[in-house]
């Protein structure tokens, strides 16, 4: 009976880690044998690894990955410009921490959107806030958000995560309104958090698809300072795969 209380209390004190971790001891007999300050200990750790999990599976909810993918697994048997100490550094997400950004670019099917991805998820396990946007469907977002009235709220969202994906940059022109959206959001993250670009369109052309020149030139500045530069090339992973599986 004794014991049902004190497990009741440490769900009052939401310490569920704890409470699951001495439900196994008291299910273990041979944990009676440790001492109380090892027994202790490990319903700490418990408690410490329940927490981190649920932070872990809030941010990836929370970031909306448009795929499941890690950084362990990531393809390097295929020649698509993709250095490992360079992605070993990236990882690290000193860069994501540092507020500096990663422009990501290269062919159809070359592995962007997975990359970005699996950048996203590190950062999550890091303990860093991501979100992952397709550029176009950001810009239709603000459209109706300017309309609602949800326009702050959205774009105070869009400023605090520690780590920012666009993805899909570039494949379609953008319209004045778009424009000047892009530069208050580059501009609210400018120096105080991480963006990370993804396209087919090389940084040399992002002026031109950006278009009003003066615009143009400030969120470039703004994205393109003290950036991370990954260009992949190569045939289209798609392509490889269904050799490799013989279809």
């Amino acid at each position: 009976m004794l014991h049902n209380h004190t497990l009741e209390k440490l769900h009052a004190l939401k310490l569920s880690g704890m409470a699951s971790a001495f439900a196994q001891q008291l299910a273990q007999p041979a944990h009676e044998e440790l001492p109380f300050e090892e027994r202790f200990a490990l319903l700490l750790d418990q408690e410490i690894l329940y927490r981190d999990n649920r932070r872990l599976s809030r941010l990836l909810k929370a970031a909306k990955l448009r795929v499941t993918a890690c950084v362990e697994d990531i393809d390097y048997r295929h020649p698509r410009g993709i250095d490992k100490s360079f992605m070993r550094t990236l990882a690290t997400c000193h860069w994501v921490q540092r507020r500096q950004n990663l422009c990501l670019t290269g062919p159809t099917g070359s592995g962007k959107t997975w990359l970005a991805c699996a950048l996203g998820n590190q950062a999550c396990r890091q303990g860093l806030s991501a979100r992952y946007f397709r550029l176009p469907r950001l810009f239709e977002m603000l459209r109706i958000a300017h309309g609602d009235g949800s326009y702050p709220r959205l774009m105070n969202q869009l400023a605090k995560a520690d780590l920012l994906i666009l993805d899909d940059w570039g494949i379609q022109k953008i319209a004045a309104a778009q424009r000047n959206d892009l530069m208050e959001l580059i501009e609210d993250r400018h120096g105080l958090k991480a963006t990370l670009i993804a396209g087919q369109l090389p940084v040399e052309h992002w002026h031109e698809f950006i278009g009003e020149a003066t615009l143009a030139d400030a969120i470039l500045d703004r994205l393109l300072h003290n950036a991370h530069r990954l260009s992949l090339r190569g045939e289209s992973m798609r392509k490889k795969t269904q050799k490799l599986d013989g279809s």
